[in-house]
């Protein structure tokens, strides 16, 4: 058997899932990207095993440990988006980045326009945590 179909074929299965995982959007076809590129090393490895005649045959072997991986990848996975989307009701990566919240979003007012004074847009909860914020730093400070 010749090693460079399989190596071709494996080479233009990962390329396209290398597409997928950097051009698409949804939060599944990144997953079923990252699959087909596991399945194009899965396909290396035991292209590799028949070529070299391996009497222990390691590269089947690691190619079960391969699909192990990949079905635990895709049962974690799976259950992430599918919680993301419940709460988001939208499974787009783009808009994974505004779901980590910080300190700063909960002590800024709502309008954050320079003209408008802050006292007159921001909720009285949010003027008591700032408030406690510079008690804090000026106890901190000597």
């Amino acid at each position: 058997m010749h090693l460079a179909y399989p190596a071709v074929l494996a080479a233009l299965l990962f390329c396209t899932g290398l597409y997928g995982v950097l051009a698409r959007r949804n939060a599944i076809l990144v997953l079923m990207s990252v699959e087909l590129m596991l399945n194009a090393v899965n396909l290396n490895l035991v292209a590799f095993d028949v070529w070299l005649r391996d009497r222990l045959h390691s590269g089947q072997a690691l190619t079960l440990f391969t699909i192990a991986v990949a079905a635990a990848e895709i049962g974690i996975g799976l259950a992430i988006v599918l919680a993301v989307y419940r709460n988001r009701g939208s499974s787009a990566v783009d808009r994974l980045r505004d779901t980590a919240e910080t300190d700063e979003a909960e002590t800024v007012p709502a309008g954050d326009d320079e003209d408008d004074d802050p006292a007159d847009t921001a909720r009285p909860e949010d003027q008591a945590t700032a408030a406690a914020g510079k008690a804090k730093k000026a106890e901190a400070t000597p």
